[in-house]
Order: structure tokens, then C-alpha cells, then sequence
């Protein structure tokens, strides 16, 4: 369970530091990667590159793992993602220019962990709150 917990520590610094070169050697080579969206990714290079296509787009990004739960390999953490939408984010649609909006958006990441790097992916969170918050669709009513 030590090596779960400490390679996401390392995980979650690199993604904060925007540490491309960290990030490329904490993914396994045949990593799986689930994403909302229907994003499916088998390899280090696309694990990492969907990471930074967020940082690019919120350059001063940051998640902050509110709650976890070690389980053998496997750590399951809530986070928080806050950042300021000022570069342009690469999406499933095309390119979505700079909103200049402040996003704080709840999600959470199950990563299952062999010989210190990430192996599996899965992230979570919530596409239609995310829009909303960068402007992109109307805010839901409230009821």
C-alpha cells in the first residue's frame, strides 16, 4: 500500500508543478486511461498529453485531493481541480479559446499502481457543471 500512496503523491505534485517530464515517467508504457467523454488511452505519451492539454488550458491549475482510500494497489482520490481558464484547452470539439473564467470542479481518479507507476486510470467528473463554469453552456436552473 506504501507504493499506491507514494506514487500518487508524486503523481498529483508533478500535475501541480505542470512537470511534463514527471508525469511521462509515472505513467506505465501500456497504461489504461478511461475519461469522461469516451476518452480511452493505452499509452504513456496520450496518458500524459491529455494531463497537459488541461494545464495548457488552466496554466495556473491545481488539484487538491480532498479524500482517499488506499486498497493494495489500488488508490481511489477525491479532488478538487481550481484554475483560471487562460490558454486555449484542446477538447473532443476542437480548440475552446481562453474564457478567462475561474473553474473549481469536484472529480475523482481511481489509479491502480505496479512497480511505482500509474498502470490504470479512471477519472470522473462532472462534463455539464465543468461547461457551465467556463461559460460554454447556460448554467443549470436551480429548483
Amino acid at each position: 500500500m506504501a507504493e499506491a500512496k507514494d506514487t500518487a503523491v508524486k503523481f498529483v505534485a508533478a500535475f501541480n508543478a505542470h512537470d511534463e517530464k514527471a508525469l511521462l515517467s509515472l505513467h506505465a508504457a501500456d497504461i489504461r486511461f478511461e475519461a469522461p467523454g469516451g476518452v480511452r488511452l493505452n499509452s504513456t505519451t496520450e496518458a500524459t498529453a491529455y494531463a497537459m492539454r488541461w494545464l495548457k488550458g488552466f496554466p495556473n491549475g491545481k488539484m487538491t485531493v480532498r479524500h482517499e482510500i488506499v486498497s493494495g494497489p489500488w488508490i481511489v482520490q477525491e479532488f478538487t481541480m481550481e484554475g483560471i481558464h487562460s490558454g486555449p484547452l484542446e477538447g473532443p470539439m476542437g480548440i475552446v479559446p481562453p474564457t478567462h473564467k475561474k473553474v473549481v470542479s469536484k472529480g475523482v481518479q481511481m489509479l491502480r499502481i505496479d512497480n511505482g507507476k500509474v498502470a490504470e486510470a479512471h477519472i470522473y467528473y462532472d462534463q455539464l457543471d465543468y461547461m457551465s463554469q467556463l461559460g460554454l453552456i447556460p448554467a443549470p436552473a436551480l429548483v
